[in-house]
């Protein structure tokens, strides 16, 4: 266990030397993506890659001689890309790479990438896991034997460490785990297809939903669909606020995997650190508004999410 879900990242990447080479999703979490490029590049000289590891052939042709690790989310934040993690994790033994998969948005109870391949699993114990919003902590999980020695000497080393009161908040929001994620996602299906049918709403997406351009893989590896849900509204930046600004029921706040529900904006919110160019690439655009669903009454979110987006004044320009 770590202090937080950061320090167990900056730990795994500790394992590495300087001028090694990172492979990521390029759909990374905007935390994950600031340490990569404006610590452990600058401080250490390592080189990373962000591709779309959807694509076939995308890692392959990204893999150089220096290339030592593979970095995967699955779902991503926020665009909730599902890659195939077997796929993945076969071609990374056959090069000798690291395989790290951050699990967070779906928590062990949906999702276990090392019964799929991966050599490290990532978690932001502060999100699913503690689930009530009321402790940074991250964990990190392996089943190669030097992976584990290494990592425990750099957190000794570093004193990545969690506090014990944080672990016991921890352990007491882990007994709950597998309930809450069901009810999440049975609340998040919901909330998607409500979504996925306003007029005011341009894009919904969400593993479970049909239209989600990798359901079929998220099928073969989720065992629930999670409490995650992004989606586009008609319009841009204005449209967003107003949204955002007239929510009752969801908060406005970066966290997520608590019971209760929240919304954010990632472009000037959680990947506000993601340069523009590279926002625009991901489809972060002023459009998307990013849901975590909590374990409330759905009625009750989804009438909050109604009469929002009925607040929203059409614009003359709204174009997704």
């Amino acid at each position: 266990a770590f202090a937080s879900g950061s320090a167990a990242t900056a730990t795994i990447v500790n394992m590495l030397k300087s001028g090694d080479h990172v492979i990521s999703i390029d759909d990374v979490y905007g935390g994950t993506n600031r340490y990569f490029t404006r610590v452990a590049k600058p401080a250490n000289d390592m080189k990373f890659s962000f591709v779309d590891l959807t694509k076939p052939g995308a890692l392959q042709a990204a893999i150089t001689p220096r290339t030592r690790m593979v970095w995967l989310e699955t779902p991503t934040n926020p665009t909730l890309k599902i890659t195939d993690i077997k796929a993945v994790a076969k071609a990374t033994k056959q090069k000798g790479l690291i395989l790290v998969v951050d699990n967070t948005f779906c928590s062990p109870a949906i999702q276990n990438p090392l019964d799929l391949g991966a050599d490290v699993v990532v978690h932001s114990v502060t999100k699913y896991i503690n689930g009530h919003s009321d402790v940074v902590m991250g964990v990190v999980a392996t089943n190669d034997a030097k992976i584990y020695e290494k990592l425990k000497f750099l957190q000794n080393s570093i004193g990545a460490v969690p506090a014990p009161f944080d672990c016991y908040m921890a352990l007491r929001g882990l007994k709950t785990l597998e309930v809450r994620m069901q009810r999440h996602t049975h609340n998040a299906m919901i909330v998607a297809q409500f979504l996925e049918a306003h007029p005011k709403v341009a894009k919904v997406i969400y593993p479970g939903l049909k239209s989600h351009p990798q359901h079929q893989v998220a099928r073969s590896q989720m065992r629930l669909w999670g409490g995650m849900v992004t989606f586009f509204l008609k319009g841009g930046i204005k449209e967003s606020r107003q949204f955002l600004e007239n929510l009752k029921v969801f908060a406005l706040a970066e966290s997520l995997g608590a019971v209760e529900s929240l919304a954010e904006h990632p472009a000037i919110m959680t990947h506000a650190a993601v340069p523009p160019d590279q926002r625009k690439k991901l489809g972060i655009s002023d459009s998307l508004v990013r849901l975590s669903v909590g374990i409330e009454d759905v009625n009750d979110l989804v009438r909050d999410l109604k009469q929002a987006l009925a607040a929203i004044k059409p614009s003359r320009k709204s174009k997704l």
